[in-house]
């Protein structure tokens, strides 16, 4: 899949398909898949949905999840 990393200063555009949870960890560079079943849990991540037993996130919740985090570091 490459280096892609959503940076905050030179943000490169999201695939147009819906991203895992090993995309996430991979563009935000953390530390494993579970951190992101944390913010699922904790309901503080970008808002994602099951297919089957699939966990997936719409391209479009990431980036509003990332601009409101932009947002709110910024206040």
């Amino acid at each position: 899949m490459g280096s892609r990393r959503l940076s905050l200063a030179d943000p490169r555009p999201l695939p147009s398909r819906y991203l895992t949870p090993e995309d996430l960890v991979e563009m935000f560079e953390l530390p494993s898949v579970e951190t992101v079943y944390q913010w699922r849990r904790k309901r503080t991540g970008p808002r994602g949905f099951r297919v089957g037993r699939h966990l997936r996130f719409d391209p479009a919740d990431v980036l509003a999840w990332v601009n409101s985090q932009r947002e709110g570091a910024a206040a």
